[in-house]
């Protein structure tokens, strides 16, 4: 059933970004033990230029509706709430993987460490997104208008800086995206308005953009390895960066035509709990991945990502519904109150008609 405090084009959207980015993670996760391109790699390879920027610009599109609450309420819900499930995933993931399996506890603490100052693994985006929360509400108490910042931001994607700091790398990488989310939400959803009511225009201008994606993406240069691919004209910074955003405005659009269809209600909840598939898939890709592999079931690059793909997706959402059923280990994915700096205000916000989408989105 859809939640009404939710709008469902966003969660339809954010289910096919959820995809991508575990399709990304398993291709490439696979290719490096097998050593082989899979047809999971050309798929994942046309959504190079937008498959993260789309995840975060879709993540600033309620900023508007919070960026002037005080600061405490603020904190709590675009700070604090992505910061408490990096930390307990953090911990889970670097506890499990090098102070469990790989049993190096000096390692496994020195991770930990790192992990404070430098995004651990997938995580990073969570990590990002409090960054971004607390660097917008800066500029926008110092008032800093709104085409300076997304000048620089534009700037900084297209230097692409490699500094030693992780954080600071995929800072430059993506502000950008983000604040264009903050800023263009209103045409955003007046365009997505628009194409679902006319959804041969939508289909149209979906099927016009991907072959021009896909000819930029796989025009002469490119080239595909088992853990990533140069893209061709589209590694033009300039012109990266304006299929980045065209990329994520289709998504949106895709998003919206595809929420009219009762069969992709699948999707939209997929998207809806987004946050419960990128907390969770690294753990079950690796063991399955490995359990295949040693066993020799199934070791044809391209089917194994597939397979990898869904165990990676499902394993989570499996997860959930047991912790749901049984009533223990909801603090996996649903913030405990004593986790809110805000708790004393918590209730009373949650009374105003404010989408949950706009409150926590993920």
């Amino acid at each position: 059933m859809t939640n009404p405090n939710r709008m469902p084009w966003v969660d339809t959207a954010k289910g096919l970004s959820i995809i991508l980015v575990v399709m990304m993670y398993s291709a490439y996760n696979t290719g490096e033990y097998t050593g082989g391109v899979g047809f999971l790699h050309y798929v994942i390879g046309f959504a190079t230029p937008f498959r993260m920027p789309e995840f975060f610009l879709i993540s600033g599109l309620f900023l508007s509706q919070v960026i002037d609450r005080p600061w405490r309420r603020y904190v709590d819900r675009r700070v604090v709430h992505y910061l408490y499930f990096y930390v307990l995933w953090a911990l889970i993931s670097i506890g499990l993987k090098i102070g469990i399996f790989s049993r190096d506890p000096a390692g496994m603490l020195h991770d930990l460490a790192m992990a404070v100052v430098q995004p651990y693994g997938v995580l990073w985006f969570i990590y990002m997104l409090a960054v971004f929360g607390i660097v917008i509400r800066v500029l926008r108490e110092l008032r800093v208008p709104h085409w300076i910042v997304i000048l620089a931001a534009a700037a900084l994607q297209m230097w692409a800086p490699k500094p030693d700091s992780y954080a600071l790398e995929q800072f430059a990488a993506y502000f950008v995206f983000f604040y264009l989310g903050f800023v263009l939400a209103p045409l955003i959803f007046r365009l997505v308005e628009w194409t679902q009511a006319r959804p041969a225009i939508a289909v149209a201008g979906l099927l016009a953009w991907a072959l021009v994606n896909g000819l930029l993406v796989y025009s002469p240069g490119y080239a595909m390895q088992p853990v990533g691919m140069q893209m061709g004209l589209a590694a033009w910074p300039p012109l990266h960066l304006a299929l980045a955003v065209a990329g994520a405005v289709a998504l949106c659009v895709a998003g919206g035509f595809l929420s009219k269809f009762a069969s992709m209600e699948w999707l939209r909840w997929l998207g809806e709990h987004s946050l419960v598939v990128y907390v969770a898939f690294t753990i079950p890709m690796s063991i399955f991945r490995g359990v295949m592999l040693a066993s020799g079931l199934l070791t044809d690059t391209g089917m194994l990502s597939l397979a990898v793909l869904l165990v990676s997706v499902i394993s989570p959402v499996v997860l959930y519904f047991i912790v749901k059923r049984i009533g223990f280990g909801t603090f996996l994915f649903e913030r405990p109150a004593w986790a809110h700096v805000d708790r004393p205000n918590a209730a009373k916000a949650s009374s105003k008609p404010i989408p949950r989408a706009a409150r926590e989105a993920a």
